[in-house]
């Protein structure tokens, strides 16, 4: 007669339950002759599946660790002159408030307000003649603009605005030496102009939060 043949399950290892593959043991009952077969699979796949885990877990607890100076800045944005003298002549500025009342800043912000409206005028303006090709209105715009900011110590928009009155005169940017090509003008006013937009966005976030009004 054939010897029977028994099936009986062996409890898994840790490394096996994590591979999910099931071992079965095979025992011939008869007296003088037992093996056991364990499934070489499981064994093959255990190792590889805890290594997965342990870069998953590595990965994961590495993610909270990541920062940006991006998010940092928007959370904690400039709230006094020190901090904007790169874009605010702080002394110039200074002067302005110095008219106010005490107690009372109404005037300088009336300045400051209209300014806003003055400039974003201006801005749709020159993109108007910058479609038409018109330089010497341009030129104009530009020294228009420079005057304003310069009056209340705007340094980056009021640079930009003079580079405009060059530029649209047919001029380099210093004013110094003749540009010829019409076209050349045409697109460093282009440039300068997106620029400027920036930097008096920066500015007047600012100044709205200085005096109390959300950007």
């Amino acid at each position: 007669m054939a010897p029977s043949t028994t099936t009986k399950t062996v409890e898994e290892s840790p490394k096996e339950k994590l591979s999910g593959t099931n071992s079965t043991a095979v025992t011939n009952d008869t007296p003088d002759n037992t093996t056991t077969t364990t499934t070489a699979a499981a064994a093959a796949a255990a190792p590889a599946s805890a290594d997965t885990s342990k870069s998953s877990s590595s990965g994961a607890s590495a993610a909270p660790a990541t920062t940006t100076a991006t998010s940092t800045a928007a959370t904690n944005p400039p709230t006094t002159l020190a901090e904007m003298s790169e874009t605010i002549d702080q002394n110039t500025f200074e002067q302005i408030l110095e008219m106010d009342d005490e107690g009372d800043n109404d005037f300088s912000k009336g300045i400051v307000f209209g300014f806003f409206d003055q400039a974003e005028n201006t801005f749709d303006k020159m993109e108007k003649h910058l479609a038409d090709k018109d330089l010497a209105e341009l030129s104009s715009l530009g020294h228009y603009l420079k005057g304003s900011s310069a009056t209340l110590g705007l340094i980056k928009v009021k640079d930009a605005c003079e580079k405009i009155q060059h530029y649209g005169a047919g001029k380099d940017e210093t004013g110094t030496n003749d540009e010829p090509d019409q076209e050349v003008s045409l697109e460093n006013i282009r440039k300068t102009l997106t620029q400027v937009k920036k930097d008096y966005k920066e500015v007047e976030d600012f100044l709205r939060r200085y005096y109390g009004e959300s950007p």
